[in-house]
């Protein structure tokens, strides 16, 4: 083995390391930035193509990768042809017309619509099988359905996580002081329940589904999945045996 691919072996060991140990800890994925001061990794680049490398390099399933930026993309495809990729949600697609052309795009294999097409039934239930299977709904957002600064609010997120020293964006929502509410979410006009799932879009033909919290607490989180993924007759049970396991940070 050379000095230099010894060195890289080193590297993503390292990184895989911090990354499992910070999850612990926090319950969530560290930034780039993060990763950078833990391993004393000076270069925000190097740390970036250390883990692409690594999530090219799981096996037989593939990793993907959610993607805005059409130069990123080229990029990616370029250099980690083994990734797939997602058209992000944060390109706020709220035209059906810009949406149904992003599906028709080979270089994605989810694209993922504003919340605001959910329920774009007509138009949704004309698309094709292979363009069904494409789609990826958005089903729990919390965001105001009337919210024109989208966009800009996902830009100052995105270069808040790049480590950029910023303004927070300024949310002009008429109950953004709540903050994250479920039960707000289950009234938003764009919301996808359990049961719109099983008997709206199942049988017209969609069947990818994303649920929005990764940066939210483990508790809020564990409500997603308990109405997503539980049965209602089981998820006091799996509540309870959450709740009791001391091991777990929830709030």
């Amino acid at each position: 083995m050379s000095e230099q691919k010894g060195k890289s072996v080193k590297n993503k060991e390292l990184i895989k390391e911090k990354i499992i140990f910070y999850i612990k800890e926090h319950g969530y994925a560290p930034t780039v930035r993060e990763i950078c001061e833990m391993t004393n990794l000076k270069s925000t680049s190097s740390v970036q193509s250390y883990l692409c490398k690594m999530f090219e390099e799981v096996g037989e399933k593939r990793n993907g990768v959610i993607v805005h930026s059409d130069l990123l993309l080229k990029y990616l495809e370029i250099n980690y042809p083994k990734l797939y990729f997602v058209s992000s949600t944060t390109k706020v697609l709220t035209d059906f017309n810009e949406f149904l052309q992003e599906v028709k795009k080979e270089d994605f294999r989810y694209v993922v619509p504003d919340f605001r097409l959910n329920k774009a039934f007509d138009k949704l239930n004309m698309l094709s099988e292979q363009e069904k299977n494409k789609v990826e709904f958005l089903c729990n957002e919390c965001c105001w359905f009337g919210c024109k600064d989208r966009k800009q609010c996902y830009e100052i997120v995105s270069r808040k996580n790049l480590g950029e020293m910023i303004p927070d964006h300024k949310c002009n929502s008429p109950d953004a002081k709540e903050g994250y509410r479920f039960s707000k979410a289950m009234k938003n006009p764009g919301f996808i329940s359990a049961n719109d799932i099983k008997k709206i879009y199942l049988p017209m033909g969609f069947e990818n589904f994303k649920i929005e919290g990764r940066g939210l607490g483990s508790a809020l989180v564990l409500e997603f999945l308990l109405y997503y993924m539980v049965k209602p007759e089981y998820q006091i049970c799996v509540r309870e045996e959450v709740y009791l396991d001391n091991m777990l940070d929830l709030f």
